[in-house]
């Protein structure tokens, strides 16, 4: 086991360089603690490939983009730390993000908890488990680097309930207990409410946000050039509820933390499931799926 880093942080990303440069760097010059930064370069072409092999960092690749899920779990092999951490090659981590989790992870009593750190994103959005409408650039060429680092934990904010999206760390016998990603949801949407769900299923009920621990994010720099999958309809045919659904009335994001948790909204549950029968048979008669899966 390696005791010289605290986190293994899996990286993937796809010809996104300068992106990437970024976050490495923020990692390596604003973390409290050593790290192990793990790297799945899909495809590479951009100079992403070389870039890594000049840095010494641990990476793994493939000639095409085969998403986040084949990705991340074939990272996991790499692993050589207690805790794996999944963070977007499109992140800026702020001054002691890294502290601030693992004062939080130090004070628990056991592994079966999930823990994500604050993203702060230029554009306003109703999530409640983000800092947002705080534009300090929406690019590299455009990043107000310093301005962030003056003002970044001047935005009020607390700890909040419902650990989803990345930056987010789970204890390694905990991420194997589960099977990491599932692969069926790539290349990757809703592959972070799968993975919660699954976590929920095997136990976990620690799911909590760091408010201190801050992360500029410059928002789908990946995502929004590849040919998404249905994973709304494939959340709602594996689980019986839509992911709106297990949001709401199971994991509550974005609410304030409470140690004791929030209570499972049992008829909440039992209207939805109702309801969604008939989406369920809607999505099966359409049989997307399989039609997505083998198309050359």
């Amino acid at each position: 086991m390696n005791t010289d880093s605290l986190f293994s942080i899996l990286i993937p990303t796809w010809n996104n360089l300068p992106y990437l440069q970024l976050c490495v760097e923020s990692i390596r010059k604003n973390s409290t603690y050593t790290h192990e930064i793990l790297i799945y370069v899909n495809d590479g072409s951009d100079g992403t490939l070389e870039w890594v092999k000049e840095q010494n960092i641990k990476y793994l690749h493939n000639e095409s983009n085969i998403g986040i899920c084949f990705a991340l779990n074939s990272l996991r092999r790499l692993v050589t730390t207690d805790y794996i951490l999944y963070m977007n090659d499109d992140m800026y981590v702020c001054p002691k993000w890294d502290e601030y989790l693992w004062n939080e992870i130090d004070s628990l009593p056991d592994n079966m908890f999930f823990i994500s750190s604050t993203m702060i994103q230029p554009n306003v959005s109703i999530s409640p488990c983000k800092i947002t409408g705080c534009n300090f650039g929406d690019s590299v060429e455009t990043f107000k680097e310093a301005e962030l680092l003056s003002l970044y934990d001047k935005f009020p904010f607390n700890d909040w309930q419902g650990s989803t999206w990345p930056p987010n760390v789970v204890h390694r016998d905990v991420w194997d207990m589960i099977g990491g990603y599932s692969i069926e949801f790539s290349p990757g949407m809703y592959s972070d409410p799968d993975f919660t769900a699954k976590l929920w299923l095997a136990g976990v009920r620690h799911f909590k946000g760091i408010s201190k621990s801050r992360v500029y994010h410059f928002e789908c720099k990946s995502t929004g050039r590849i040919k998404k999958n249905n994973g709304s309809a494939q959340f709602l045919l594996k689980y019986g509820i839509s992911t709106a659904s297990f949001m709401r009335n199971i994991i509550h994001p974005g609410s304030p933390f409470k140690d004791s948790g929030y209570p499972i909204n049992k008829k909440r549950i039992i209207i939805d499931r109702i309801r969604y029968k008939i989406k369920r048979l809607a999505y099966i008669s359409r049989d997307f799926m399989t039609k997505k899966i083998w198309e050359p």
